[in-house]
């Protein structure tokens, strides 16, 4: 579908056609078609910009990447059609791994995710071996790699589920979520969440993260001491805002 960039709904639009493709291609299951209109609702009611309270927990995120000895990037279906090769740019510039990771799981799909990231430039994506399983999780999110999020000390889990959130923060990983609401179980349960479309935060993270390459980890540690409660507060008076604003216009 040809869009016009000229229509008002133009990026959201683009946006769906990227997913439509996801889809059609094995890499999206339905039920992210599904999870991502409810995500874009949020962006909405957020007046689709990444607002202050967005653009410190990007920075605090990337602090906390930097900092990590085995950071790792979890990527599903939608996360790799939606924003792929900014995934491959977010690990270069952090030194994250990238990790495949799915709740609807099979097989095919995990081939196709890991086959659609290389094209884009990974030169290494884990996820088709799954042979560590995780404590506290009963989906097939609990199977992940030895050498990726078993290992890592910072998971990065842009448009995540509650229990998997929760399990990586039992397990004592630095949990950072990128998720649209941030009344979510995993916007709470995250030591950092950035409310933020993905499709604006991941390039607000390697940004940040090529920006503070060369701070010493004094510094870096400063930027990554969070309070998430209060900067999800943040996000929710974005809400308010946007949602007054609408009133009175």
């Amino acid at each position: 579908m040809s869009i016009p960039e000229s229509h008002p709904r133009y990026e959201s639009l683009r946006v769906r056609e990227m997913l439509v493709a996801g889809f059609l291609s094995g890499a999206v299951a339905p039920e992210g078609v599904m999870a991502h209109g409810r995500g874009e609702a949020f962006d909405y009611i957020l007046g689709e910009r990444s607002g202050g309270a967005a653009r410190a927990a990007a920075r605090a995120a990337a602090a906390a990447l930097l900092l990590s000895a085995r950071p790792v990037i979890s990527v599903n279906g939608n996360v790799a059609a939606l924003c792929g090769k900014e995934v491959v740019e977010l690990s270069r510039a952090s030194g994250a791994r990238i990790e495949v990771n799915l709740f609807y799981d099979s097989m095919d799909r995990r081939r196709i995710i890991i086959g659609m990231m290389r094209r884009l430039g990974a030169q290494d994506v884990l996820g088709l071996e799954r042979d560590f399983e995780m404590g506290g999780l009963e989906s097939a999110r609990r199977l992940v790699s030895s050498e990726g999020i078993a290992k890592a000390d910072t998971v990065l889990v842009p448009l995540e589920d509650g229990d998997r959130a929760q399990a990586l923060a039992d397990a004592g990983k630095r949990v950072i979520a990128i998720d649209l609401n941030p009344l979510s179980r995993t916007s709470q349960v995250a030591g950092i969440t950035v409310v933020d479309n993905i499709t604006r935060a991941l390039p607000l993270l390697a940004a940040y993260c090529r920006e503070m390459a060369g701070y010493a980890p004094a510094r870096l540690a400063q930027v990554a001491d969070f309070d998430n409660g209060a900067n999800l507060k943040g996000c929710i008076a974005q809400i308010k805002g946007w949602l007054e604003e609408q009133v009175d216009a």
